[in-house]
């Protein structure tokens, strides 16, 4: 007994002497959820007599909190990647920041669709692709930034000229570098839509407005989501002459489902069949 004593103390003496002793730092596997597990919202637009997202809020509603998209799945050992938020409803082409951020990892393996990364490509798909206004077929005027582009699309009119159907708001979402353009809503001057309040929660029949400058209009109003349309109205007569003359109609949704949603009115039948439209985004529950 004595001895094994002796042993010990001998190798705790001799171990000492050796100098200062070293920490082991193990670190534990980060957690992670997939990437198409979140959605985006949105927050209150300004309050102006326009359609147009901004993330600010106002005193027009409580601004909801932003949606967040956890990343790509990462390694045991690695940091996880910082939330991504995105403070507009997603309209088109994708409907979350996590569905962007798959387009990302596939186009950079090699994938497809490369005018994602085009303003202008974007903007006109949206206007004629998805929303059908085939006879809008060309861009009159754009500006664009880093992360935020206003694409003025039109048509051919009398002399050459070319008419201004919308001004469309599109931004930058998903994360990194080669981020992706998103139509979140329009800019809009003698044509709004602001009736619901963007990136609300809309279901069953929907009250839609706004207002509207001309003679002789006819509105016509359609709620979309990527399947498809999920509602339409036809037809509001308006355009008595006034500046800003208000016009609404209700609009009742068939089968939407969960998530973002656009609500567009168009007015036409002077030279084409759609000369004008504005859009807002919102949220579709069953």
């Amino acid at each position: 007994m004595r001895s094994s004593f002796a042993l010990v103390a001998g190798l705790a003496l001799a171990l000492a002497g050796c100098g200062g002793s070293q920490s082991a730092t193990v670190t534990a596997p980060s957690s992670t959820s997939p990437s198409g597990a979140a959605a985006s919202t949105s927050v209150t637009p300004t309050a102006t007599s326009t359609s147009n997202p901004t993330p600010t809020a106002t005193s027009t509603g409580s601004t909801p909190a932003p949606a967040t998209s956890t990343g790509h799945p990462t390694a045991p050992g690695t940091v996880t990647p910082t939330p991504v938020s995105f403070p507009y409803v997603p309209l088109w082409p994708f409907a979350s920041v996590a569905a962007a951020e798959r387009w990302q990892q596939e186009a950079g393996s090699g994938g497809h669709q490369p005018w994602h990364l085009d303003a202008d490509q974007v903007a006109l798909t949206f206007t004629r692709t998805y929303l059908g206004f085939t006879e809008i077929d060309r861009v009159v005027r754009r500006t664009v930034t880093a992360s935020d582009a206003r694409i003025s699309v039109g048509y051919p009119t009398e002399g050459g000229r070319t008419g201004t159907a919308a001004v469309l708001h599109l931004v930058r979402i998903g994360s990194g570098p080669d981020q992706p353009w998103e139509v979140v809503g329009t800019d809009d001057s003698d044509f709004s839509l602001t009736r619901p309040r963007y990136g609300s929660t809309v279901t069953g029949t929907v009250t839609v407005g706004g207002r509207i400058s001309g003679v002789d209009e006819s509105i016509r109003v359609a709620a979309r989501q990527p399947g498809g349309a999920v509602g339409s109205f036809c037809c509001v007569p308006a355009g008595g002459g006034q500046e800003g003359q208000a016009w609404t109609a209700r609009v009742r949704l068939t089968d939407p489902r969960q998530g973002p949603l656009t609500l567009v009115a168009s007015t036409g039948g002077h030279l084409q069949g759609v000369e004008r439209f504005t859009i807002t985004g919102v949220h579709a529950t069953p």
